[in-house]
């Protein structure tokens, strides 16, 4: 059985690119929330020098300078496109694990010559259905086959598909030589700092190291990357993923508040999300965390933090709601510029675990009837939702004014040309010619954000 790994190039780039056809060609740069820091960029604008993760403002007048086309996070467009790929994915192999919004682990039951004909034909596929570029690396491991779409990343190979068993040894061995050891994946800056250190800094190093030194040295992970590195499989496909320890929903304010009232809404949205999660999960929680913070660049920092315990666990939003209340309570402080809330679950469990109750709870309605009470005003809010939005029903506390004065700074953003009728493309056919073209430039395409910024 052969893994592959398909990996959508410049992922968020490339969706906007898909709806905005004059960015081909042109640096394009995707902000991150708040419009903060770089978190997608076009290979124009690598070449730029823009690293990922840079601040905005460190680079704002080389983007001027350069024409670069800035554009807030959309991630209402990002994620359906990636559902569709997952599926598309999902239906071409044997078995597949979703590793990330824009990554997929799949097995395939091929090796050889036909292991290079799926990949091609899957690139193909992609492309023709989606619009997306994608890479592909195949290995007799995960590991190698994340290797391998590194290096078709990278350019090593033509056509963007690269396989382990089809590359001759020689050019194998220079790759291994050439590749830093820090660029294989579970290693990451900190392991490979270490490594230099033991004079391993290629990824030929460290296949030729002594795999007893370094399980001593580093742990099983490390031992059992080394081996993956050999060929041999050692990390299984996550089909079904793990339940989560705890769910965490936070963000960062368009503008800084001093109102409670709007510390109460921000709040209550990650509250119903965290909620969300719970039952799309199954399971429910019982301990509850806020967390509300001022600027950590500003003078007088000050973080908030409380946290209460459900009398049982839940993942009913009222029930979720009334603790989180209380925990603003104690740790709100009047006059402090807030500009972050989030909310973090613990002590999560299985929604069909039976429930202790303390001595000491208070007396509620058997659990059976409150639990179909609560399922079945889930199932409405969620049809609800699919039909007008995430956003459009919910608990009122949450806030009806638009917008939000807490909300995230979102000026550049695209429109939701997927989930959103008004955001609905307009095709026009022009008569009087029979052949046209996109503009490439980069000043017609500086347009392109410049009339997201204008939108109302």
């Amino acid at each position: 059985m052969t893994f592959a790994l398909v990996d959508a190039n410049n992922f968020y780039v490339s969706c906007e690119r898909l709806f905005a056809p004059q960015l081909e060609g042109c640096p394009v740069v995707i902000l991150s929330n708040n419009d903060g820091c770089a978190v997608s960029r076009s290979a124009e604008a690598k070449a730029l020098g823009i690293g990922m993760g840079k601040p905005y403002f460190q680079w704002r007048k080389l983007a001027e300078q350069q024409g670069i086309v800035v554009l807030s996070s959309n991630y209402a467009l990002y994620g359906e496109l990636s559902a569709r790929m997952m599926r598309l994915l999902g239906s071409l192999s044997a078995a597949q694990e979703i590793y990330s919004i824009d990554e997929s682990f799949l097995h395939i039951p091929v090796q050889g010559d036909a292991a290079m004909r799926w990949g091609q034909a899957t690139r193909r596929r992609v492309h023709k259905e989606l619009g997306l570029p994608v890479c592909v690396g195949m290995g007799p491991s995960k590991t190698l086959a994340k290797l391998c779409n590194h290096w078709a990343k990278k350019g090593r190979v033509a056509g963007g598909v690269c396989d382990w068993d089809s590359i001759p040894a020689d050019q194998k061995a220079q790759w291994l030589q050439e590749t830093p050891v820090d660029a294989v994946w579970g290693i990451g800056r900190q392991w490979g700092k270490s490594l230099a250190q033991q004079h391993i800094h290629r990824v030929m190093d460290l296949l030729r190291a002594d795999p007893v030194a370094l399980r001593q040295r580093y742990g099983v992970v490390l031992a059992r990357i080394h081996r993956e590195l050999q060929g041999v499989s050692c990390l299984p496909l996550e089909q079904i993923p793990p339940k989560h320890q705890h769910i965490q929903c936070s963000r960062s304010f368009g503008r800084a508040t001093e109102k409670r009232a709007d510390l109460e809404e921000s709040l209550s949205v990650h509250a119903q999300r965290c909620a969300a999660k719970l039952r799309q999960d199954g399971q429910v929680a019982q301990g509850i965390q806020i967390q509300i913070r001022s600027s950590p660049h500003r003078g007088h920092y000050y973080s908030g933090v409380a946290f209460r315990r459900l009398p049982r666990p839940s993942n009913d939003y009222r029930e979720l709601w009334s603790a989180v209340k209380a925990a603003l309570a104690e740790a709100y402080r009047p006059g402090v510029r807030y500009v972050k809330s989030g909310i973090l679950l613990s002590d999560l469990q299985d929604v069909n675990t039976p429930e202790t109750r303390s001595l000491f709870a208070p007396e509620t309605a058997p659990a059976e009837g409150r639990n179909q009470k609560q399922a079945a005003l889930a199932e409405a809010l969620s049809l609800l939702q699919k039909r007008y939005g995430k956003a459009a029903p919910g608990f009122g506390v949450a806030g009806l004014r638009a917008p939000r004065i807490w909300s995230m700074r979102t000026g550049k953003r695209s429109p939701h040309y997927l989930s959103d009728w008004s955001d609905i493309p307009v095709v026009q056919a022009d008569y009087s010619t029979t052949t046209s073209s996109a503009p490439t430039s980069r000043k017609a395409a500086s347009t392109i954000a410049d009339s997201f910024s204008s939108k109302p």
